[in-house]
């Protein structure tokens, strides 16, 4: 049997579906370093993903909780768009990332963790990152510790 050791993950496990609240609603009333937010807008912020899928993966969230885009007044779709802009600039700059998935799951069937507070995904992708770990064990290893990649990303903002 393998075991690949990840204790970030138990407050996750332990915190999911219990009703504590928005998730992204609590990040807004935190310090950016404390909830991990790279760039606050007045309609909208950009946030690491405590979970990634990949070393970078950000999301564009707006501030007001909606749980889809229609729903959003035109200047929060373009305020997060323009914020989506910025990300991948960062991204390119501070990861060499040549790539992207940009995209949101909307509604639960859809596969959306936070399914009541619409959000984007940008995850930054390179030729090769799929290694063997996820190929054969369906695992993901991160390089680098969130916070090292918040520090990044912050420094990295260009009009933050």
């Amino acid at each position: 049997m393998k075991h690949i050791w990840s204790p970030w993950r138990m407050e996750y496990i332990e915190g999911h579906g219990s009703g504590g609240g928005c998730i992204f609603c609590e990040a807004l009333r935190q310090s950016d370093e404390q909830a991990l937010i790279i760039a606050r807008r007045p309609r909208a912020f950009v946030i690491l993903n405590r979970y990634p899928y990949t070393g970078g993966h950000l999301m564009i969230v707006p501030v007001e909780h909606a749980d889809s885009i229609e729903k959003l007044p035109e200047a929060t779709g373009l305020e997060m768009f323009a914020l989506a802009r910025q990300a991948l600039a960062a991204l390119r700059k501070v990861y060499r990332a040549p790539a992207f998935n940009l995209g949101a799951n909307i509604g639960e069937p859809a596969g959306a963790g936070v399914a009541d507070h619409v959000h984007l995904h940008i995850v930054p992708r390179w030729s090769g990152d799929t290694n063997f770990m996820t190929v054969i064990d369906q695992v993901r290893v991160l390089p680098e510790c969130l916070e090292d990649t918040w520090k990044k990303l912050r420094e990295g903002w260009e009009d933050r």
